[in-house]
């Protein structure tokens, strides 16, 4: 984790339970319940992310949702090969792991 933040949550008694009864028999230990619940607020978060833009984009066509999700991926995709061009404008050159796994003729 990056920089934590401390959290005062209530559970119900069956519920803390259930999950550090879950923890000990998947081999876990007592410092890795921050990490279940912060993977557990991850996943949810981006369930109900998901869930909101497909109630968005339920009534648009096909073809515009994809021309949407095309003109997205094009903007990222310039935005990094801008990244890994040199203030001179050229190609940054390859690491030496991405290199040494070239074929030699």
């Amino acid at each position: 984790m990056e920089e934590s933040v401390r959290w005062t949550v209530k559970v119900s008694k069956e519920t803390d339970i259930a999950l550090r009864t879950y923890l000990a028999q998947a081999g876990m230990r007592r410092g890795d319940l921050s990490k279940f619940i912060e993977e557990a607020v991850r996943w949810r978060v981006l369930e109900q992310t998901a869930s909101a833009v497909k109630a968005r984009t339920s009534s648009m066509a096909s073809e515009q949702l994809q021309s949407i999700v095309d003109d997205a991926v094009a903007k990222v995709r310039a935005g990094l090969s801008a990244s890994t061009r040199g203030a001179d404008g050229s190609r940054a050159k390859p690491s030496a792991r991405k290199a040494g796994k070239r074929r030699s003729r």
